[in-house]
């Protein structure tokens, strides 16, 4: 981790150079490419830049994978990853460029910045890669390790381990916790200049396990305990630091990090955005529903249940008469429910206003949730929120896990058809994939797919 971030601050100051170096080239490039004198205008009139462009080229590159498997990795993947990176904040420059109608000589140092931040991302991944293949080919410069635990844990540990981790081990004892003498661990650790004791612990005994560890402490040993002794399925086991305590964290959603902190931002912003684009739509929507359903309210809330099922009111345009919720029951006995499950839909439900159906085809009354999301009650992306009386309908405790994450506007069962799912087992299902591989880049695939969605009514009723 400590590598990677180095990196990074390696290639935001790669980044900054090729400003720096673009600013300096255009004096020279300016007559061989015709361009009239711009006087000093360049880099100092889009300086501001820089501090989105510096700062969120690295975040975009770990998005893309620029930084795992650096040695394995093609030269071709390298380029593809660090190509729509640029592309992507390049896009999001030019319009900014559009927007402000920035001078020429400008534009020109956008150019070459971006060509020779690119040039300069890739010789420096091709000295890092050179440079691991350096070390993993050389005997001396590798990490001399011991495994120590069952020898069956050994070899489940071996053969579960990336070769980009264990091309760098130089593996000089397997050792075996239950029939070896610790005492004879303590010598090979002297005589081997052992840097790092590697415990796979599934089927040690805890007291063997804290003996190991202890050895490794006296001689300033790095020892690093394998988690397998417990089995998870979706959790990953990390550790922290609890009250001065270590404590094994055991984690079925998104770890906290930089790209939950930048998923927090882009809502909150996208979401003012978005209300001030839509802002003729919602007059469209209150007019509308003023005329064809008067005397009651223009929106309507309820509650529904938020991250771990804490209750907060969701907001949207009212689709249904005003006495739609006391009338559920009738019209679950007289029409039945197209969805499997504690969830109730219904294409043709007798409750929604004829104006209403225009608004929910194109997703119209879904608007308001905007607003949530400005409070932080919800998020751009993420499972959609149902009712509290659904969610205590819950026959399986593992159809709670969709309660773990924040709850969205949109997911993966908006882009698949929506109300032509109708099996509640397929809707967790894809709800819990979002939550097992959430990335921001998944985020804004699935906001890009939802607009044709929207656009074409797919699944919505």
């Amino acid at each position: 981790m400590f590598s990677i971030q180095a990196l990074q601050l390696c290639d935001a100051f790669l980044v900054l150079t090729a400003f720096w170096v673009g600013d300096k080239l255009r004096p020279v490039l300016r007559p061989l490419l015709g361009m009239a004198d711009g006087g000093e205008i360049g880099l100092s009139e889009i300086s501001w830049l820089l501090f989105i462009v510096v700062p969120f080229t690295p975040l975009l590159l770990e998005i893309f994978g620029f930084y795992r498997n650096m040695m394995r990795k093609t030269v071709a993947q390298s380029v593809s990853q660090m190509f729509r990176s640029l592309i992507l904040i390049g896009v999001a420059v030019a319009v900014m460029v559009v927007f402000f109608k920035m001078a020429p000589s400008s534009r020109l140092v956008l150019i070459v910045a971006f060509s020779l931040a690119g040039m300069f991302l890739l010789i420096r991944d091709g000295i890092v890669r050179s440079a691991l293949k350096k070390a993993a080919r050389e005997e001396g410069s590798k990490e001399r390790v011991v495994l120590a635990g069952d020898p069956e844990d050994i070899a489940e540990l071996l053969s579960t381990m990336p070769e980009d981790v264990t091309d760098y081990w130089q593996v000089v004892c397997q050792f075996d916790l239950g029939e070896g003498d610790l005492n004879e661990l303590e010598k090979i650790l002297t005589a081997e200049s052992v840097q790092r004791v590697i415990i796979a612990s599934r089927h040690s005994v805890f007291r063997q396990i804290s003996r190991t560890v202890e050895i490794c402490e006296k001689q300033g040993i790095e020892a690093w305990v394998s988690a397998s002794f417990i089995r998870t399925q979706v959790s990953r086991p990390t550790f922290d630091n609890l009250g001065g305590k270590p404590m094994l964290v055991l984690r079925a959603t998104p770890e906290l990090s930089w790209a939950l902190l930048f998923k927090a931002v882009m809502d909150r912003a996208g979401a003012f955005l978005f209300i001030v684009v839509t802002s003729p739509a919602w007059v469209i929507a209150m007019l509308g529903i003023r005329l064809a359903s008067p005397g009651a309210p223009v929106f309507f809330r309820q509650d529904r249940a938020g991250k771990y099922g804490k209750t907060f009111q969701m907001w949207k345009f009212r689709t249904m008469v005003p006495d739609a919720e006391a009338k559920l029951a009738e019209v679950k006995e007289e029409m039945g429910n197209e969805m499997s499950g504690p969830v109730f839909k219904l294409e043709n439900d007798p409750r929604v206003f004829p104006f209403a159906r225009f608004l929910r085809k194109w997703s119209i009354d879904e608007l308001p949730q905007m607003l949530n999301v400005l409070t932080g009650e919800m998020s751009m992306v993420g499972p959609r929120p149902l009712p509290v009386y659904e969610v205590k309908k819950f026959e399986k405790s593992e159809h709670r896990r969709r309660l773990s994450v924040k709850p969205g506007i949109t997911c993966i069962w908006q882009t698949r058809g929506r109300n032509t799912i109708t099996d509640w087992e397929d809707w967790v299902k894809m709800d819990l994939e979002y939550i097992d591989n959430w990335s921001l880049w998944l985020d804004m695939k699935l906001l890009v797919m939802t607009v044709p969605a929207v656009l074409f009514g797919k699944g919505a009723k």
